[in-house]
């Protein structure tokens, strides 16, 4: 099986800023993301190239990018393939999250604006909405996103920097599992956790973020083990 072609929508990528590298990163990235390239696929530079009406260049960089990323795997006699996202690969993940995301609660209580505050609070108010109204993958991406102001909030762009990868691969986790999940335990957990950084309670925030990631281990280790397939 070689690259398929995303049906309903246009794929040509054209020369515009952000660089031609970067668009062509992020587009073969939320392909993978997102289950249009599955695990197992086998990715095609010249078909990529002609695809997206792009030099072989971009397509190559791209690809080697995904590789260090772990999103592809280099292959004998078949080249560059999608790589599986098991459920040892999500141990792997919750174990770098736990101590990071804690970090990033604790500086974000101690650092957050009044009004990026109240950014966190309309996130979720859209979060439960959407889990309330069975709108699951919304709910998960919503929730996900909540994860990612937190750590922006943080005041620290070291830890930003090392948390952008994980959180790329933490979209595709929630990606495999948002079908058989509930949203209403996650919102709930963010609520808490949302109070605790409102009332300024480092210690809280952090202990919160912690057991939070924990939790979420456990039930998605559980729902990605009961998969057919992780692609």
């Amino acid at each position: 099986m070689t690259t398929p072609r995303p049906a309903g929508r246009s794929t040509a990528i054209g020369d515009t800023h952000p660089s031609l590298r970067e668009r062509v990163y992020a587009e073969l990235r939320e392909r993978i993301i997102e289950g249009e390239y599955p695990a197992g696929l086998r990715l095609v530079e010249r078909e990529i190239a002609d695809e997206l009406r792009v030099s072989r260049v971009p397509v190559r960089e791209a690809m080697q990018r995904l590789e260090s990323e772990g999103f592809l795997s280099v292959q004998p006699r078949r080249g560059s393939v999608v790589a599986a996202f098991g459920p040892e690969d999500a141990a792997y993940l919750f174990d770098v999250r736990e101590n990071l995301e804690g970090l990033a609660a604790r500086l974000a209580a101690r650092h957050a604006s009044a009004e990026r505050l109240r950014d966190l609070e309309r996130l979720l108010a859209r979060a439960r909405r959407a889990a309330e109204s069975g709108r699951l993958r919304e709910a998960v991406s919503l929730n996900a996103d909540f994860h990612r102001r937190i750590v922006e909030f943080s005041g620290n762009p070291l830890l930003v920097d090392l948390m952008a990868p994980l959180d790329s691969r933490l979209r595709r986790l929630f990606r495999l599992t948002s079908a058989q999940s509930d949203g209403e335990p996650m919102c709930g957990a963010h609520e808490r956790l949302f109070e605790a950084l409102r009332d300024r309670d480092e210690d809280a925030a952090e202990a919160l973020a912690r057991a939070h990631v924990a939790d979420t281990r456990t039930s998605t280790l559980r729902l990605l083990a009961e998969l057919p397939d992780t692609a």
